[in-house]
């Protein structure tokens, strides 16, 4: 039954409240009507409806505008750096890419949109920090200790970079349940792996490349293997260096190594300069020696040749080839000497002159020479005489 402040309703002649209060305000104003106000939202919902809003109809045509109202909350869009995964009851059934799009709305399907070409990076052996706008790290010893091959100790920081894989983001999203720790756990077994196989010596100096590499492949491998949907983008070595304690004797062991390497390679080259002058002077005188036996060879086998030929003309004619084996005989025996000729007594000199010593200018024996004599020839320094008509 509605109350009216001008009658004071049940409380009263008074116009008061419910609660014993008159009406609150300046100026005597009138409290509302609750009953008008619901009577005029009901005319109001009643100018919207057709036919009045009486009946099963309305209800019906209401119902049914919260139902588009509701579909159309299923459309979302997807981000160039997204792919959307829809699903139906919690169930995986697609993916889509990048515009606008459609899925049932919640709670009948929901979409997952993870970023695709986001670069995480996950730190291995150390963590970095900001604080008080200063970058600290903070060193993990039980991450970043690793034995290698030949049993010595190596501390090792590395990070690995990484982002979801684009074709398989659902892998990433589902069987994945922490991917910081899992990429972190592989990374570190991998990089114990690699490292295990080889000497400290190599992981210090020459092998950081090839154990970037090969821990990437290592862990993209292990990872595929578990289905993370995980792209290892670059593994990037921060720190290699000895455990802290025994650093500086690695580094005395380094520098003689470098002193090693020094030498090695001045005596390689000192080899190198010196062995093909040893080779080159050895085949000379092989060469030389080679030369002098052919040269021998034919001469031994042209004098045995003129042997033969005298020997055949000997028998033919022993006295005439006498004769000539003694005039050239004594051709080539005092040919190159000085020869002072005598007559047959024996009494007087007869000087030659010697033409072989015009070509000098020098004319030895005409200083000895007699006034008298008509040809001369100096007398021999090595005392050859010939007397007069020996020579027939």
């Amino acid at each position: 039954m509605p109350w009216s402040n001008q009658s004071g309703g049940p409380w009263g002649q008074k116009p008061q409240g419910p609660w014993g209060t008159g009406p609150q305000g300046g100026g005597g104003g009138q409290q509302p009507d609750l009953e008008d106000i619901l009577r005029r939202g009901q005319d109001k919902l009643k100018g919207f409806i057709p036919g009045g809003g009486g009946g099963f109809r309305g209800f019906v045509l209401i119902g049914l505008g919260a139902v588009l109202l509701w579909l159309a909350t299923g459309f979302y869009t997807v981000r160039p750096d997204e792919v959307g995964l829809n699903l139906i009851f919690g169930r995986y059934v697609g993916k889509t890419g990048e515009g606008l799009r459609y899925n049932l709305p919640y709670p009948i399907g929901t979409v997952i949109k993870p970023r695709v070409t986001t670069v995480n990076t996950v730190e291995v052996g150390q963590r970095t920090g900001d604080t008080s706008q200063r970058i600290s790290q903070r060193e993990v010893l039980e991450e970043s200790l690793m034995l290698t091959g030949d049993e010595n100790i190596v501390d090792i920081n590395f990070t690995v970079q990484w982002q979801v894989s684009p074709t398989a983001p659902e892998h990433y999203v589902f069987n994945l349940k922490n991917p910081d720790a899992s990429i972190k756990a592989v990374a570190e077994a991998a990089m114990r792996e690699v490292v295990g196989r080889r000497n400290i010596q190599a992981v210090l100096t020459t092998d950081r490349s090839a154990i970037e590499d090969e821990v990437r492949k290592l862990m993209q491998a292990q990872l595929d293997e578990y289905g993370a949907g995980v792209e290892i983008r670059q593994v990037q070595l921060q720190k290699v260096d000895p455990p802290q304690q025994v650093i500086d004797a690695f580094r005395d062991v380094q520098a003689a190594r470098q002193d090693q390497d020094r030498v090695r390679n001045e005596a390689e080259t000192y080899a190198s300069r010196i062995v093909p002058e040893a080779r080159g002077e050895a085949s000379r005188i092989v060469q030389a020696a080679e030369g002098y036996r052919e040269g021998v060879t034919a001469e031994a086998r042209g004098e045995a040749a003129r042997f033969k030929q005298v020997y055949e003309t000997y028998k033919t004619a022993p006295a005439v080839t006498r004769e000539r084996m003694l005039i050239e005989t004594l051709e080539k025996v005092f040919g190159d000497s000085d020869k002072v000729i005598l007559d047959k007594n024996g009494q007087e000199t007869l000087p030659v002159l010697p033409l072989g010593s015009l070509q000098g200018g020098v004319l030895p024996g005409l200083q000895q020479q007699a006034p008298r004599a008509p040809a001369a020839q100096p007398a021999p320094s090595s005392g050859n005489v010939i007397q007069q008509g020996a020579a027939r």
